[in-house]
């Protein structure tokens, strides 16, 4: 397990390497100066040059990229103050430090996308689950159905269908907002209860779909089959061994779709204009904002990275057989 995680480790290092990378040398293939358009339209050529060395860009894009790397593992001097480790520098639009700006949006992305990720694998697997064990019935036809119908579905146009129809006309659900969970738990739950169920349904339709048919699998092995000769029960079969066994494929699938989950939280958060990273990775591109845009991109590679090895070392809790060493 000590060399597995020190495997992937540096694995997830190159990878971020990689991002950070791209990110910073394609910022700069865009045709806007970010120190323009901080001086304004009057702005001097002195004035200019004024405005790009207190952001840090007056020198070649490569240097700006080593001292950025650099900052993160021993901090950097700026005009606006001193950022200690692991800095991520300061924004151009309000020089706020981009790690305070980041801290302060991920409540709300991560309460997004951890409460739709509840919602989609309770939903998606429980209806899975329960298609798989009414198999060949008008249950099991009418939940495979719909959920090929939802899988087309996409976060743009059911968000504002869903607004319309659930808040504006019926008024069933209140208006999406972010309130954070310790100030008000029930407030926090109602304001995010309709994006966690825009995000969650075309996840759900693909996890009902994968769950039924891996179960279905399952229930063909030959240590199932076993398990019903010795005379146990269907739901001891079912639960103890089918299911266990294909919880195997839905956790590989779940650990790369963490990316996804976080690209549908972003989109999420644009529909229902909820303070996210969504919106900030947004209004950085539009902005020319590179500092907040390159500080956005890590974080979120990062987690989605860390989120993969901890699947990773979910295998062997959930299958035996699995070795990851």
């Amino acid at each position: 397990m000590l060399r597995f995680l020190l495997r992937r480790s540096l694995g997830a290092i190159a990878i971020l390497l990689i991002i950070s990378a791209v990110t910073f040398f394609l910022f700069y293939a865009i045709p806007r100066n970010p120190a323009l358009l901080a001086c304004g339209k009057t702005c001097t050529p002195d004035q200019l040059a004024i405005v790009e060395r207190n952001l840090g860009i007056d020198k070649p894009v490569p240097v700006q990229y080593w001292e950025y790397m650099v900052g993160l593992f021993a901090g950097r001097d700026f005009p606006a103050g001193s950022c200690p480790a692991p800095c991520l520098g300061f924004s151009f639009t309000d020089n706020r430090p981009v790690l305070d700006t980041i801290l302060d949006r991920l409540p709300t992305t991560l309460s997004l996308a951890s409460g739709g990720a509840v919602v989609f694998l309770i939903v998606g697997l429980g209806l899975g689950m329960l298609a798989a064990w009414q198999r060949g019935t008008l249950l099991d036809k009418t939940v495979s159905s719909a959920s090929l119908v939802l899988s087309s579905a996409q976060i743009y146009f059911i968000g504002p269908l869903a607004l319309a129809l659930l808040v504006h006309n019926t008024q069933i659900l209140s208006q999406p907002k972010y309130v954070p969970f310790t100030d008000d738990p029930m407030g926090w739950f109602n304001g995010l209860l309709l994006p966690w169920l825009v995000l969650a349904t075309i996840f759900t339709a693909n996890y009902t779909r994968m769950a039924r048919a891996t179960l279905i699998e399952q229930l063909r092995e030959d240590h199932v089959r076993a398990a019903k000769a010795k005379g146990m029960s269907r739901p001891t079969v079912f639960f103890r061994y089918a299911w266990r066994g294909s919880l195997i494929p839905i956790v590989t699938i779940f650990g790369i779709d963490l990316g996804s989950l976080f690209g549908g939280a972003m989109i999420t958060e644009i529909t229902f204009n909820l303070p996210g990273l969504g919106r900030l990775a947004v209004n950085s591109v539009i902005e020319s904002n590179l500092p907040m845009l390159m500080g956005v991109m890590l974080f979120a590679a990062l987690m989605i990275v860390l989120f993969n090895i901890l699947v990773d070392a979910c295998y062997a809790l959930i299958d035996p057989r699995v070795r990851l060493a």
